[in-house]
This record gives C-alpha cells, structure tokens and sequence, in this order.
C-alpha cells in the first residue's frame, strides 16, 4: 500500500485552552495526538523488532531521509515496496527532510564541540559546498560526492513512501 495524500486528514478530539488532541488519519491508520514517535532513524528503531515497537502502542515512527538515502538508498527501498515493507511496519510512518543531518556534517554537534572536535572532518562525512539550491557533501559511508536540496529531500521521501514528508530545512 502507497501512501495516499488524499487520505491524510486530522480531526481535532478535544481542546483545553491552547492544547488539544486529535486523531490523525493516514494511509496506514488513526494516529492519536499529542504522540511520542520512536525513531526508526536507518529503517528499524534499535534494538526492537517493529511487531514490539507495534505491541509497545505506537502508532508512528520516524525515519531518517540522510540516512536512508546513503544506505541502502532511496531507490533500492523503493525496489523493495517502500518503506513501511523494508521494515515489516504497518503503520504509519513520518520521514524528516534530512536538512539537519546535512548540515551537521558543516557545523558539527553539541558533543563534537564539547569535545573539540568541531570542523575538523576531513574525507569522508564532510561538507564540500552550501549554497542556495542545496548542500553537496561526501556520504559518509562510501565517500562518494551526493547533493541534497529540497527537490532531493522530497524525491528520496517519495521513495520511501513516508505517509508525511518534511520540508528540507
């Protein structure tokens, strides 16, 4: 099953002031609202299989487009039947744009500055040019040069078949 747009709706349960919770309805199910997401980063939420990630109740998991896109690729889990069929998840699935991973391979992390590693990443996993359509970077895991800009992010989630695609930010 494909994720399909026209069946993304969301409808408000109640409301205390400001907060609210709702139901969100996908392709794959009802996810209610306000949820906590695992992340299922490169495909599989670690250590769990996705039937005791199901039995535990969640109803939604986030996968990483920068990940899955460098391995095992955009095209190969879209060859396999997306996604939701790559994991065994038949539920729903959100996928981030990959943006902030990108990014982070020019500007490091919180613990790489701590630790004094901050811009010094040389070779693989390094940065080789920001600019107004996209980043261009080498993957980390095979050192080949890729691109990613808001066209791309969106390409590899289509792939996937993530049933809500974030913007590239």
């Amino acid at each position: 099953m494909r994720a399909d747009p026209e069946r993304l709706r969301f409808e408000i349960g109640a409301r205390d002031g400001a907060a609210r919770s709702g139901r969100l309805h996908t392709s794959w199910g009802v996810v209610r609202t306000p949820a906590f997401i695992p992340l299922a980063t490169r495909g599989s939420v670690r250590s769990l299989t996705a039937a005791e990630v199901a039995g535990l109740g969640y109803e939604m998991v986030l996968g990483n487009t920068f990940h899955l896109m460098l391995s095992p690729g955009g095209e190969r889990i879209a060859a396999l039947g997306g996604l939701h069929r790559f994991m065994g998840w038949e539920r729903a699935i959100i996928t981030d744009s990959g943006g902030f991973q990108v990014f982070s391979l020019a500007h490091g992390t919180v613990a790489d500055e701590v630790k004094g590693r901050r811009g010094q990443r040389p070779g693989k996993g390094s940065v080789l040019e920001i600019g107004e359509e996209g980043v261009r970077f080498r993957s980390y895991v095979d050192g080949s040069e890729q691109f990613m800009g808001p066209e791309e992010s969106m390409a590899v989630q289509a792939q996937l078949g993530s049933d809500i695609a974030l913007a590239f930010d």
